[in-house]
């Protein structure tokens, strides 16, 4: 039996996949609304809850880890693809471990942090749910939680404004990449709603918008434990 294409599994198998051209993509800086918007957008929400240590959770090849590195940061990060992994240790700038989202939900991660990023990471539904319901034993006492994702209103396209499953695509990308992992679209207030369910409060909502087109390019969700 094949792996259900409309799953968190298919996602992790497809990014195995594409672990290589990825790699290649990202340090080239290839992905123009990386490079002008999101990159810049997430380093500075993360700054902006100085926290001493940062769980980066879908960490990739680790950009993100080096670059906070250089502002001081110690980052641990933590994904389940073992190629991206070993590009970020060749790389450095962090503690990169290999670890499934389910393996996290299932306290099997020994840490403790003043912020969990998830930058562009949670594509999936089961699994996302899953690690929300653990992030708050990652952090310490008013730790924070950042997700930066697509900005639904923008990213739904011609299509119904409700929670699902939708498509990937590598539109844009060279050769290098096949089999694109889809992902499960939420609404705006379908993302509100969750971290309010796992006991999270939301303090701040940010809009990075292109510099040409002043569309907004993602959302970025900053929160705190209520307690």
């Amino acid at each position: 039996m094949g792996i259900d294409p409309h799953s968190d599994a298919k996602i992790l198998d497809a990014w195995q996949r594409n672990a290589g051209p990825w790699t290649t993509v990202v340090r080239e800086q290839r992905i123009e609304s990386r490079r002008l918007v999101t990159d810049r957008a997430i380093i500075e929400a993360t700054l902006s809850r100085s926290p001493g240590l940062v769980l980066d959770l879908g960490c990739g090849e680790g950009w993100l880890a080096r670059a906070l590195a250089a502002s001081g940061i110690d980052v641990i990060g933590i994904d389940a693809v073992p190629a991206l992994i070993e590009q970020a240790r060749l790389a450095g700038g962090g503690d990169f471990r290999v670890m499934t989202y389910e393996d996290i939900a299932a306290g099997r991660l020994d840490a403790s942090a003043d912020a969990v990023v998830c930058n562009f990471a949670l594509l999936g539904n089961e699994s996302v749910a899953g690690l929300f319901g653990a992030v708050r034993s990652l952090l310490n006492p008013r730790g924070s939680l950042l997700v930066q994702t697509l900005h639904p209103l923008v990213a739904c396209g011609d299509q119904p404004y409700l929670d699902g499953w939708r498509e990937g695509s590598w539109a844009g990308f060279n050769a290098g990449f096949h089999d694109p992992a889809p992902w499960y679209f939420r609404t705006l207030e379908s993302w509100i709603r969750l971290f309010a369910k796992y006991g999270f409060q939301l303090l701040e909502l940010r809009e990075p918008l292109h510099p040409r087109t002043h569309q907004p390019v993602s959302v970025i969700f900053i929160a705190q434990t209520a307690d």
